[in-house]
This record gives structure tokens, C-alpha cells and sequence, in this order.
């Protein structure tokens, strides 16, 4: 039997109330149509299905009608993301992609013996290493193969235990396998990459992405903060690494790296273009609550309830900002001093509160600071139940066109199409 294939280019879209399957997969058409295929992947952490009350199940049939009626003939995906041993469960039947998150268990001290076994399987990374296309050598020696081990071997070995799994479940080869990483405190070096893909390829893991911890902050709807130059370097070192790995010790051709919370990361949207250009490597890239957002400019942008509804759901955030904010603080810089009070957005005009919402770099008007509120803020609108529900299907057209727009020409267009 043939094993199911990420494809070169694929896109995770979040679509945390199951509204807006259909303009998302006609970004990917519009992409298709101008001559660059790139696969949806559509993904709902285990925590958003918890606030919302919605079940895995939910998301495929969305994404399997919007399939059938825009007679979508190409691959598709529902990723359970961020899953563990715990949560995975549910996700097991509707979905044919598993982000194993082991942040959680990085750090974790390895078995001592099966550390030593590690660099013993593996003598060559017990030197330097000197891989075509690095500007500068590894800094490997056993000493440190067995640090990188003893902070990482324990995680590695999960993933292998939750694919295992996963595996038993629904058949070799009948499902993408994504390791992740980017939810820890440190970034992972290249030679460290290195050695967590020979462990991998150890643990007999088929690997199809990896989504490592970049330097920086890939805060949640905004901009990346940090130096693009040290990004551009860490992503170029890591093509290189995983190119030479997926030869060196047989993992998948087709692995690729994975960038999570990639949306709104404008600034480095010509570095992944230009690496993807230069080497003809894949890529997977994951929102973050990129359409619900677009749903709340949707509802300002058609006045009348759906702006109400909108300054209800701010002036409700502002007021719960503090536990809102609490589970994703890692993610997350809000200067709450630059919050507008809610008595200042109920004044605003539809242009003026799509103003400060919408993500346009440089524009005069745009808040970061309230898209970051409003992001975290969608567990309002799922308190809201069937009274939000009918706003995003009252105004389901304008709110179509937001989602298509933001997807198409702010991330699929400046990541994927080559001047």
C-alpha cells in the first residue's frame, strides 16, 4: 500500500467555529488556478475544541463539504494538533495528520544507557560535521551528543510511543506524522536538529514534518519579534540539516520543516520565499486564529448587530483581559495601556474598528495590542453560543471575502508564488 504524502506546499487553517472552511479552500484554489499547488491542512488544538465545546468531528465534516462543493480534487488534510497520549483519542478516527507535541517532556533526563546507545549507533556525530551548504562546521563531539541526548531523548522517545499508537490504530502509512518542538523555552541549534532527526530515524518514526523552536517570538496574530537575519540563518542551517539527514539515515523524502503560529509573520514571509526559491525545498506553515479574526472584521465591516456584536466581544475581553491572557502569556506582548477602553470602541465606525483590527503594517490605525486582546477572545464568542453563530451566518458573505483576502494575498501569494 502507498503512504500518504504531505505535498511540497501545505497550509495549516484554523477554523475555530467551522464557518469558514469554503473561503479558506478558495484561497488554495485561487493559488491552484495561478499555478502553485499547496494542500489545506485544516487543525483545531485539542484546548480551542475544549472552549468552544466543538468535537473533531465537527471540523472534517466542514472541511469535507467545503471539499465537495468547490469540487476540490486535490489533497487535504484535518491535523490533530498538539495531541498527546491523553487527548488523542477522539482525534484518531476523523483525522489523517498528528502534531505529537513533546514539548512537555524536553528537558526530561534520558536513561543514561540509552543515551551512550544513542551516540554509539551514531559515531559519526561524535566529530564535527561539515555539511554541504553550512557556512560553518557542527559543533559536535560525543560530549555533546549525549547532552543533546539526555535534553531530548526522552521526548523523541514519546513521539515514537504516541505514534505507535496511532499507528495501531489506523495502519502504517495511512497517516502524516508532524513532530513538535516550538512550544519550549529554548530554540533547537542545527546541530541539535541533527541529532533529535537520528533519534527519530531510530525510534522508526516516518517523519513527514518537524516544527522546531525558532529564535524570536512568534506571538499570537502579529508580527515576528526578533532579528530576521538570525531567523533567515536558522531556517537556511536547517534545509541543510534535514537534507542531509533524510539521505544520512533514510527518513522520509519528503520531510520538511514546519513553522508554527506563521501567520501575520509578514517580515519573514521573503526569507521563507527566497529559501523555498533557492533550495526547491517544502514547506508546512500553521496559523494562528488567523479567520476568526477575520470573522470579527467581517461582522465591523457589515455593520449594523454584526459591529455591535463585535464591541460586545471587546468590551467583554477588555473586561476578562487578565484571565484571557493567562494561558497564553509565552505567546502573547499586550501593553495593556494601549488597550482603547470599551466606551472608545463603541463609538467607532466600521472602518474604524476594522482600522485597528485588521493586521496592514504601517497603517496609522492598526493596534496590535487589540488584535492580541481579540485573538485570545474568541472563548467570548463561544460563550455566546448560537447568538455569534448566526451573526457569522447573516453575514457570511462579507466575512467569505475577509477570510479569502487575508489567506490568498497576505500569506499564501508572499510565501509561495515567485516573482
Amino acid at each position: 500500500m502507498s503512504r500518504l504524502q504531505l505535498p511540497r506546499f501545505s497550509f495549516g487553517v484554523g477554523d475555530r467555529f467551522a464557518h469558514q472552511a469554503a473561503p479558506q479552500l478558495r484561497a488554495c484554489q485561487r493559488a491552484a488556478a495561478a499555478g502553485v499547488n499547496i494542500a489545506p491542512v485544516w487543525n483545531k488544538s485539542n484546548r480551542e475544541h475544549a472552549i468552544i465545546g466543538s468535537a473533531p468531528s465537527e471540523t472534517r465534516a466542514a472541511a469535507d463539504a467545503a471539499v465537495a462543493a468547490l469540487g476540490w480534487k486535490q489533497p487535504y488534510f484535518l491535523d490533530a494538533d498538539h495531541i498527546n497520549l491523553t487527548t488523542v483519542e477522539r482525534y484518531l478516527a476523523p483525522c489523517d495528520f498528528f502534531t505529537i507535541d513533546v514539548a512537555e517532556t524536553i528537558g526530561k533526563p534520558a536513561n543514561p544507557a540509552a543515551a551512550r546507545e544513542l551516540a554509539e549507533r551514531h559515531p559519526e556525530l561524535s566529530r564535527e560535521q561539515r555539511l554541504p551548504g553550512l557556512e560553518r562546521p557542527l559543533p559536535l563531539s560525543r560530549e555533546r551528543v549525549l547532552a543533546i541526548a539526555n535534553q531530548y531523548l526522552a521526548a523523541i522517545e514519546q513521539a515514537g510511543q504516541i505514534y505507535r499508537h496511532i499507528e495501531a490504530r489506523k495502519g502504517r502509512g495511512r497517516f502524516i506524522t508532524e513532530i513538535s518542538m516550538d512550544e519550549t523555552d529554548a530554540p533547537q541549534t542545527p546541530a541539535e536538529l541533527l541529532v533529535i532527526l537520528a533519534a527519530v530515524a531510530d525510534a522508526g518514526v516516518p517523519l513527514a514534518t518537524i516544527a522546531p523552536k525558532f529564535s524570536g517570538r512568534f506571538n499570537k496574530g502579529v508580527d515576528y519579534v526578533g532579528d530576521p537575519e538570525q531567523f533567515r540563518r536558522e531556517f537556511h542551517d536547517d534545509l541543510v540539516v534535514i537534507a542531509y539527514a533524510v539521505g544520512q539515515y533514510g527518513l522520509p523524502e519528503d520531510l520538511k520543516l514546519s513553522v508554527h503560529s506563521g501567520s501575520d509573520k509578514f517580515s519573514l514571509y521573503p526569507i521563507l520565499n527566497g529559501a523555498l526559491r533557492e533550495t526547491g525545498a517544502g514547506l508546512h506553515l500553521k496559523t494562528a486564529g488567523t479567520t476568526w479574526l477575520e470573522e470579527l472584521i467581517g461582522l465591523a465591516e457589515s455593520g449594523g448587530a454584526g459591529l455591535e456584536l463585535a464591541k460586545e466581544i471587546y468590551a467583554r475581553a477588555y473586561q476578562e483581559r487578565e484571565h484571557l491572557c493567562a494561558p497564553y502569556a509565552s505567546v502573547i506582548a499586550i501593553d495593556h495601556a494601549r488597550l482603547p477602553l470599551p466606551a472608545v470602541v463603541e463609538r467607532w465606525t466600521p472602518a474604524e474598528y476594522t482600522a485597528a483590527l485588521r493586521h496592514v503594517p504601517g497603517a496609522a490605525a492598526y493596534n496590535p495590542h487589540l488584535r492580541q486582546l481579540l485573538h485570545v477572545g474568541y472563548k467570548i464568542a463561544a460563550q455566546m453560543g448560537e447568538r455569534y453563530r448566526r451573526q457569522l451566518a447573516d453575514n457570511a458573505a462579507v466575512i467569505a471575502r475577509n477570510v479569502e483576502a487575508n489567506l490568498f494575498e497576505r500569506h499564501l501569494r508572499p510565501i509561495f508564488f515567485y516573482a
